[in-house]
């Protein structure tokens, strides 16, 4: 796994800390930091471990089953490989590697638009359906045009982000000169030394990795086929729309044939507003703690939006899960799934595809042991009675 583990890793913050010492510092802070001081971001994780689970015993915990089943797709583990910006820059082609790695854990891996990789690379890995997340780009051609690839490269579930309207400051990215947090480069504060310090990622990644566009939107920019990276930044930047409202998911509901699912709900009118326009389901989010800091986190907003959508839509959730506890958490608190962004790029940071395969495989039987010994056995039937009440 690498010089500095000389055990073998067993949590998260275990690969965590090997992708800190294997990646150049303007990445490793443009995955693990948030917007602000970062308050959000530490409330993701802390308010998940702050929900307790009861203990129970003699429940015959010897039949578990974490499998649920979600979009009439049978997942292994109530997890998704959430959408990451720049995913693929932490490992050589990133999110090809989380692909074939979401693949053997049976659960779907969701291709963000600004990723490495081109969806047609992503779909080459195997004939297994895998997720699309797309923001609302000002020519709406382009956004029927990849909706359109998407299809062809047999996406069926359609992750739209709707808390980008206004970009979060992100004080680690400013600082490593980051052009907005949108990607690893432009005016980079990184220089020869952090290069040097980390020959390993520069010739696996850095050299080896190539191209490093991003793939989605290539056949878009302008000048993209001279590999000037700048432009893709600068193209994207141009394309973000602060001006969409929900008669724009009005139109996409229209042009999206299938399962719609809006990311970024964070309020209970909003959530009932998703519903009221068709989404087939949402992800309550706060963008990982990188847009707006200061609210709350996912663990706090999931129980009163369950509360008030629950039973009409297919709920899932992300920031700050971590654990397989959390996940059992999770589906206790109303969502049917979870997504894990960070957790996934430090695992491909530290070791590639072996190591978010067994990053994956710790996930997996830490839920087993959550719902072995909270009673509850199968993941179908976890509920708010698994919770220690307050």
């Amino acid at each position: 796994m690498g010089e500095s583990l000389n055990l073998l890793p067993a949590s998260y913050g275990d690969f965590r800390r090997e992708a800190e010492r294997r990646l150049p510092r303007f990445l490793f802070d443009y995955y693990d930091g948030g917007a602000g001081a970062e308050v959000t971001l530490r409330r993701n994780t802390a308010d998940w471990e702050s929900v307790q689970l009861t203990q129970k015993v003699l429940c015959d915990a010897s039949k578990m089953d974490c499998s649920v089943e979600l979009f009439g797709e049978t997942l292994a583990m109530p997890l998704i490989l959430a959408p990451l910006g720049m995913g693929g820059m932490s490992s050589r082609r990133g999110e090809v590697q989380a692909k074939r790695a979401a693949d053997s854990a049976g659960i779907p891996f969701c291709l963000s638009t600004v990723g490495v990789c081109p969806m047609e690379e992503v779909a080459a890995v195997s004939d297994k359906p895998f997720w699309f997340q797309l923001y609302m780009l000002k020519d709406r051609g382009v956004v029927q045009d990849i909706l359109a690839r998407a299809w062809d490269q047999g996406v069926r579930t359609l992750a739209f982000t709707i808390d980008l309207a206004v970009l979060g400051t992100r004080y680690r990215d400013i600082r490593n000169g980051m052009a907005g947090g949108l990607g690893p480069w432009g005016k980079l504060r990184a220089g020869p030394i952090d290069y040097a310090l980390h020959p390993r990622w520069v010739l696996d990644v850095g050299l080896r990795g190539r191209p490093h566009g991003l793939g989605n939107v290539a056949k878009y920019v302008p000048g993209a086929g001279s590999g000037n990276v700048a432009n893709f930044m600068l193209w994207m930047a141009g394309q973000f729309d602060p001006s969409v409202t929900w008669k724009d998911i009005e139109w996409l509901r229209t042009v999206w044939r299938g399962n719609l699912v809006l990311k970024g709900i964070l309020d209970e009118q909003d959530a009932r507003q998703a519903v009221a326009i068709g989404a087939d389901g949402m992800i309550v989010s706060n963008h990982g703690g990188r847009q707006l800091d200061g609210v709350a986190s996912t663990a706090a907003m999931l129980p009163r939006i369950a509360d008030a959508v629950g039973s009409e839509t297919t709920l899932l959730v992300d920031g700050g899960i971590r654990t397989g506890q959390d996940l059992v958490r999770a589906l206790a608190l109303g969502a049917r799934a979870a997504l894990i962004g960070r957790p996934w790029a430090f695992a491909l940071g530290a070791g590639g595809e072996p190591a978010l395969t067994r990053y994956l495989g710790l996930m997996k039987q830490d839920m087993k042991t959550a719902l072995g010994l909270s009673g509850a056995i199968n993941a179908k039937d976890v509920g708010r009675g698994v919770l220690l009440a307050p």
